[in-house]
């Protein structure tokens, strides 16, 4: 043998490199992790590679306890553990288990490819859940990498919602490892039901409740308001309320919740995971979600972010439900036009130097603001303080891009002693059931605020005198193309609460009514 050469001993026994699957979250979305490890002659060491971050590296301290107190003798050899792929920043108290599971079966030869192993363990080896968990195995299954897993046992009380996957639970290390020694890990799924009314369209159930906390009843008058509010619901158009204060813009933004359309499962679970995510246990019910941050909020509260982790904001959390802006013209500038993209693609993107993260927000954009800075502007008891130049700057707060995403616009009335109320929220919610199942019986995936262009052409057909209203009303009013698809999807909604199979000549008056007045 030359000088040059060099030579490589056989090992007597072939190294075994056992792996199991874990996954990390990056903004809302789940990338799935090999772990594996092995086991070598050398100094012995306990070490994780793959760009770990500082709480899997403590998971060291705590596998190490969790195994010594069950009675477990670690081998004199040097053990690596490596997180692949390794460019990907990984975090989470969720791979302990995993970890623990390769070092305590390191003389075992077993082939559990595909299976996931999500647990926090304490230092006497039980196996504890993390918040993290549900956003992490839904978005896994919904990208159909996931078919079984062995999970903390106090975590089966929500994880049992995601359908499509089964669960293995374990309460602790001692149970895991003999799980997989002995390969019983063929747990039937489970699935729970939702406490709720359904409605069935074709082959999809939805589920909705009949609880209004806050009722339409105790809305005296505002007619206008309260008819623009139904159209609003039954098809999650965004809309803007003005008036003088304490006229009701408030009281009926609250209620607009009780009366919102049904969910299917899909859509429970998504905001399940966003609630999740902000660390809310979720109570798994059919009732959309409503936010209403205050105008001193800050961008990065409302859009989500952060200088280390870009966490969830109010825009994502209010995703399938009512995000809410009392006093709109009194939000910074910034923060309204940054408003325009999520209402436009209904999404929150976050861009860091580290990651570019985005966060689902398929909402309903509810505002209330006064006429002007003291609200007297439109009162015909009161006098307006205001100047003509405070007013022009008050409205000019809100751009023109911003409100063309405003579908809706009503100027609600004054108050006075003889209004009644006139209906509850229990007739508009059947109103508005009516025109969800409408909506549905045409194939629409997505209710008639929140269609795109083709859509908007296939669903949102008027018949020939509407069609006639259409063409002069975009000449007299110079409508732009955004505000001409505004009107046509509200008055495809108002079509279908009046249970027209094609758009009318009143339906789209009543939609134009419902304009912005320049």
């Amino acid at each position: 043998m030359s000088k040059d050469e060099i030579s490589i001993e056989e090992p007597s026994q072939p190294t075994v490199i056992n792996r199991l699957a874990c996954a990390t979250l990056e903004g809302a979305t789940a990338l799935a992790i090999e772990v594996e490890a092995t086991f070598t002659k050398g100094l012995p060491g306990f070490t994780v590679v793959g760009l770990a971050s500082s709480d899997i590296q403590e998971a060291k301290e705590r596998v190490k306890s969790a195994l010594l107190t069950n009675h477990f003798t670690f081998p004199p050899l040097k053990i690596t553990i490596n997180l692949s792929p390794s460019d990907i920043k990984k975090s989470g108290t969720h791979f302990d288990l995993s970890l623990a599971l390769l070092v305590a079966l390191n003389q075992e030869v077993f082939s559990q490819d595909g299976l996931f192993v999500f647990g926090e363990l304490g230092l006497d080896g039980r196996v504890k859940s993390s918040s993290m968990l549900f956003p992490l195995i839904l978005s896994l299954k919904e990208q159909g990498l996931i078919s079984r897993a062995i999970v903390p046992k106090e975590a089966l009380q929500y994880l049992n919602y995601i359908s499509g996957v089964a669960f293995i639970g374990v309460e602790t290390l001692a149970e895991a490892i003999a799980t997989i020694k002995n390969g019983d890990l063929n747990s039937q799924e489970v699935s729970f039901a939702y406490d709720a009314d359904t409605i069935s369209v074709g082959e999809k159930i939805f589920y909705w409740q009949a609880k209004y906390e806050n009722d339409f009843k105790d809305v005296k008058g505002q007619n206008i308001a309260k008819r623009a509010s139904l159209i609003a619901s039954a098809g999650m158009h965004n809309f803007l309320m003005e008036g003088s204060p304490g006229c009701g813009k408030s009281m009926i933004a609250k209620r607009l919740r009780d009366i919102l359309p049904p969910l299917d499962e899909k859509e429970i679970l998504s905001i399940a995971k966003h609630q999740f995510l902000d660390g809310i246990l979720p109570s798994f019910t059919a009732s959309r979600p409503i936010r209403s941050p205050h105008h001193t909020a800050t961008s990065a509260s409302i859009f989500g972010g952060g200088s280390q982790k870009a966490k969830i904001g109010e825009v994502a959390l209010a995703h399938k439900g009512i995000l809410f802006f009392d006093e709109l013209p009194h939000f910074s500038k910034p923060i309204l036009e940054a408003l325009r993209e999520p209402l436009q693609d209904k999404k929150v993107h976050i861009a860091r130097v580290n990651a570019k993260i985005s966060y689902e927000a398929d909402i309903m954009f509810v505002a209330a603001m006064n006429p002007c800075p003291c609200g007297n502007l439109l009162a015909k008891n009161k006098p307006c303080r205001c100047n003509e130049a405070e007013i022009k700057r008050y409205q000019n707060r809100l751009s023109d891009p911003f409100l063309d995403r405003i579908d809706i616009f009503v100027t609600m009335q004054e108050v006075s002693s003889d209004d009644i109320s006139n209906t509850t929220s229990a007739k508009m919610h059947q109103q508005i059931l009516r025109a969800f199942i409408a909506q549905k019986q045409r194939n629409q995936e997505r209710l008639n605020g929140k269609l795109d262009e083709d859509e908007i052409e296939r669903f949102c057909i008027l018949d020939e005198e509407a069609q006639a209203i259409m063409e002069n009303a975009i000449s007299r009013f110079a409508l732009s193309h955004r505000a001409i698809a505004s009107i046509k999807k509200v008055a495809r909604t108002i079509a279908d609460l009046e249970q027209h199979t094609n758009i009318t000549k009143a339906d789209l008056l009543e939609a134009l009514s419902y304009r912005r007045r320049k």
